[in-house]
Order: structure tokens, then C-alpha cells, then sequence
């Protein structure tokens, strides 16, 4: 089966370049493989909290996010706890953060 998907490094280049225009501070925590990898992304609201966000494909193959924490704005103690623990059991997870009084996604898809 051929699998005609963007590598994971290619297409967060191409996010993050998006960023660099805006003007939207964000930071790599994690860099993971260029071929591949998961993307985790925190929102981080600076002093209302943080939303973690998990990259995932919906049934019908289709890029989404799922929010973390029930989609509930958390200490960011707690989010870089929950981070660390997802680096230690895949250390190909790419982790990005990014820096949104309002929480606003940048990156394609969904939250589901």
C-alpha cells in the first residue's frame, strides 16, 4: 500500500514557517522523525492555562486533533507532566508549543 502522506517534519516546516509570518511565537519541544511522527501541540494561554492537543485521523483517514484533558484549559505544570510522560513512552512524538492568549489552532483540521 503506497502512502502518499506529507512527512511529519516537511509538513510542521511548513506550519511553523506559516508562524515565523504571523509573527506567533512557538517553540519544539520534541522534534521527532522527519518521516513521521505524532504531533502533540500545546496552547499555551500564558497565565489562563493551556490546552494540549493530539494529532489524530478520524475514520475516514482525515487530519483532526483531539483535545486533551476534555478539551479543559490546565496548569501547564500538568500538560508538561502528561508531555513528558509521552516523550518517555514514544520519543517519536513531536511536541510543539505555542504561545495564544485566545487558544487559536493554527494547524490544519479539526478538534474532535
Amino acid at each position: 500500500m503506497e502512502d502518499d502522506r506529507l512527512p511529519t517534519g516537511l509538513w510542521v516546516e511548513g506550519h511553523l514557517h506559516q508562524l515565523t509570518l504571523q509573527g506567533i511565537p512557538y517553540y519544539i519541544a520534541n522534534k521527532g522523525p522527519y518521516a513521521s511522527g505524532t504531533v502533540l501541540l500545546k496552547l499555551n494561554g500564558i497565565e489562563h492555562g493551556c490546552l494540549l492537543l493530539q494529532q489524530q485521523r478520524d475514520l475516514d483517514g482525515v487530519m483532526g486533533w483531539m483535545a486533551l484533558f476534555d478539551g479543559e484549559k490546565v496548569e501547564e505544570h500538568e500538560v508538561d507532566a502528561y508531555v513528558r510522560r509521552a516523550v518517555d513512552r514514544d520519543p517519536d512524538i513531536w511536541v510543539i508549543e505555542i504561545e495564544d492568549r485566545d487558544f487559536n489552532n493554527p494547524f490544519d483540521g479539526k478538534v474532535f
